[in-house]
């Protein structure tokens, strides 16, 4: 599970917030083409890691805690999985086969060195720069 179809959709999600404004499960889904209900779950997972806020009410919605050039894509995609990785054998408790000895092989080794250089890769890129956006908007006035 290198990215998720989670993972891709909390992007688009943090892309059309981006502008600031406050919007709507259905409105997000409309417009970055995401079924309204795992908006609406993705959204939750957002607003649970504190990158998203909820408005409730009638004139409700959802609107980004902050600008995208203060957050990572690590930020995002560790907001909606429990833990990114790159190949089911990095996993806490898989069994390799080819662990008899209680050390790893030279492929998990390589796996975890991979590993390491895409949590950086991730934790490096801020949303603005995936995004190709500067971010001037003030995300204290959303209201």
């Amino acid at each position: 599970m290198l990215i998720s179809k989670e993972c891709d959709y909390a992007v688009r999600i943090v892309r059309a917030l981006a502008d600031g404004g406050k919007k709507t499960a259905e409105d997000i889904g409309r417009k970055e083409n995401i079924p309204h209900q795992f908006a609406y779950k993705i959204l939750k997972k957002l607003e649970r890691s504190g990158l998203v806020r909820a408005f409730r009410g009638k004139a409700g919605g959802y609107a980004l805690t902050k600008g995208i050039d203060e957050f990572s894509l690590y930020d995002v995609f560790s907001a909606v999985e429990e833990r990114v990785i790159l190949t089911a054998c990095l996993q806490k408790d898989f069994v390799c086969p080819m662990n008899e000895d209680g050390t790893h092989c030279r492929v998990h080794r390589e796996f975890i060195r991979l590993q390491e250089l895409l949590f950086a890769g991730l934790k490096e890129k801020k949303v603005s720069e995936v995004l190709g956006l500067a971010c001037g908007v003030d995300f204290g006035a959303s209201g």
